[in-house]
């Protein structure tokens, strides 16, 4: 699996070139006004919502020494609870509504790799990848926060936290790289076949989602840019890996 992480992180050194090459970035228009909008209100909800949960949290010590420190504590605290939730929403709003604009950017892709114009492949339009990809983001995100909370509660062991940071960040980047390489995938495979297919191709997922969640941390730039490379990126190694199993 590790030599797939690998590869998946690679895939991008090549993705800003392959969009020029294919003349690509029109289909990425909206894509990219979608990321920055949902980037906004999610930045708008934080600020306005961290205060309130870090209330709450202060209210569970009882006792009036430390009680100033304990509020500031619960206020860090709630600001990283609400950042953590607002990066686990923006990934699966921005997946799902951008999956019709998507699609045609990974068939473009696939048709430059395989050299095959006319495919076989599964006929679908705009609102059946809309909906496919809002039920895939929609099982994902289920998913992930049925992880992320046991995850959350042993990051206040000791020690163990460090591994629980690490195990975090490794399941955001999975269902990341998951959703951006669904997009090529629904043209081959049913919804449980797709499933199916990333669960044994997990390390080109993690990979591409590792490079996707890194790039949400650089400012204005990153929210951007996320999509375009992380779709290409996921597009490319999804096709050989398409190849490899026929």
């Amino acid at each position: 699996m590790v030599k797939n992480i690998i590869l998946g992180i690679k895939a991008y050194f090549g993705a800003f070139s392959l969009i020029s090459k294919l003349k690509l970035w029109k289909f990425f228009a909206i894509p990219m006004l979608i990321s920055f909008v949902t980037a906004i209100l999610i930045g708008i909800s934080a600020y306005g919502l961290s205060d309130n949960i870090g209330y709450y949290i202060s209210k569970l010590w009882v006792w009036e020494w430390g009680k100033s420190t304990f509020a500031t504590i619960g206020n860090i605290i709630g600001g990283l609870f609400i950042i953590l939730i607002g990066l686990i929403l923006f990934k699966h709003i921005i997946m799902a509504l951008s999956a019709p604009f998507m699609s045609p950017v990974s068939e473009k892709i696939e048709a430059h790799l395989t050299g095959n114009l006319k495919h076989n492949h599964r006929k679908t339009n705009f609102s059946e990848q809309l909906w496919r990809g809002i039920r895939i983001n929609i099982r994902n995100l289920s998913l992930e926060l049925l992880l992320t909370i046991p995850i959350l509660l042993l990051g206040f062991i000791p020690i163990i936290g460090i591994i629980s940071t690490v195990l975090l960040f490794l399941v955001q980047a999975y269902y990341a790289g998951f959703g951006n390489m669904d997009y090529t995938l629904e043209r081959h495979f049913k919804y449980h076949e797709s499933i199916q297919f990333v669960k044994r191709n997990r390390g080109l997922a993690i990979g591409n989602g590792i490079v996707f969640m890194l790039f949400l941390l650089i400012p204005v730039i990153g929210v951007i840019l996320v999509l375009p490379l992380s779709v290409t990126a996921a597009s490319v190694k999804t096709v050989e890996a398409l190849q490899l199993k026929n």
